[in-house]
């Protein structure tokens, strides 16, 4: 497992990333103390996945709206 500074995960960030996301983990010091470990991420997903706003926002029902005739009402203080 090998230890790198904070300047060397700054200097080559996507090399240590890679390394780690292939199996290796990574200790990162910061002036020889350990601070953080970069390792693989876990596959399966943790906790109930995100709503999909997307298809709710689909589904509601379109309302026109003419904003050209709402903001001439404002103008004229209707």
């Amino acid at each position: 497992m090998p230890t790198i500074t904070i300047r060397q995960l700054h200097l080559k960030t996507g090399h240590w990333v890679r390394r780690a996301s292939a199996g290796e983990p990574v200790v990162v010091t910061d002036r020889g103390r350990v601070v953080a470990a970069l390792r693989p991420a876990d596959a399966a997903p943790r906790g109930r996945p995100l709503p999909d706003r997307e298809a709710r926002i689909r589904r509601r029902s379109s309302i026109p709206v003419d904003s050209a005739r709402y903001v001439s009402e404002m103008r004229n203080g209707e």
